[in-house]
């Protein structure tokens, strides 16, 4: 395979990706802190929630319940959706009460509720694009300069085409690609501020169909993405993240107002 030219779109993509990545949630965390007074820890604990929760607690189920499938749910669109929706939502959500109840006692406001939703959907973005958007640029950079074929002459011939195979994506790819990567995480981030707003309100009023809600937007959301993905362009799909995305932001700004008029 002839190692290709990395398109200048395609690396402003890539630039755009890594400001959504990593700058958004320093400049999300920094407004919120500024504007509302909340506490800049209750942005460590989201950040601490999503990595224990969501990374470490369901990567152990994914890979207990798949282990033991096999190829059943796997090669299965529908019951994927199904089984990734729940987990995701189980894991996330549970998270949030979590943290809520036993490690925000003393901030329990709508300020932190944000905080929290910008620390737990920041780091996602920082870890899932934000890194990712790192090396697509250094390698891209090392692509277009011809240092990287240097780079594959060291290695054996399996692992040189093992490489190029994986790096060819970069100068393949239409640039469009990356700054959807972007744009999927701003919409991610603006849902799980969304989610922790619901509950919060489920911790604060004690109903417990606020944590339900959440749930149940989280489930949708992932699961419609993964079975939308196999048969829609990817744009399409984004554009149906931001309906859904734009759906709950409706939905938990009409609920937040009935509670508050509930209790005036």
């Amino acid at each position: 395979m002839e190692i290709g030219t990395v398109s200048t779109a395609s690396m402003v993509g890539m630039g755009f990706a890594l400001v959504v990545g990593i700058i958004l949630p320093i400049v999300l965390l920094i407004v919120v802190w500024k504007k509302t007074g909340a506490r800049v820890s209750t942005f460590f604990i989201g950040c601490a929630i999503f990595i224990v929760f969501a990374l470490v607690l369901e990567s152990f189920m994914h890979a207990a319940v798949l282990g033991l499938t096999g190829t059943v749910i796997k090669d299965n669109i529908w019951l994927y959706a199904l089984y990734g929706g729940l987990a995701a939502a189980l894991f996330e959500e549970v998270g949030r009460l979590v943290a809520m109840k036993f490690f925000m006692k003393d901030r329990l406001d709508m300020p932190n509720a944000l905080m929290y939703g910008v620390g737990h959907g920041g780091i996602e973005a920082i870890l899932i694009l934000g890194v990712t958007s790192i090396s697509n640029l250094m390698a891209s950079v090392m692509i277009n300069s011809g240092t990287l074929a240097s780079a594959l002459e060291v290695l054996d011939e399996a692992t040189a085409s093992a490489s190029l195979e994986q790096l060819s994506v970069l100068w393949n790819s239409p640039s469009y690609m990356f700054y959807l990567g972007g744009v999927e995480r701003i919409l991610a981030i603006i849902l799980q501020i969304v989610l922790s707003v619901m509950v919060f309100q489920a911790v604060k009023t004690g109903k417990k169909f606020f944590w339900f809600v959440a749930f149940v937007m989280h489930f949708v959301v992932d699961a419609v993405t993964v079975v939308t993905a196999e048969f829609l362009p990817i744009a399409a799909v984004e554009v149906l993240v931001a309906v859904m995305t734009a759906a709950a932001v409706w939905i938990a700004v009409r609920l937040t107002q009935k509670e508050t008029a509930s209790q005036i």
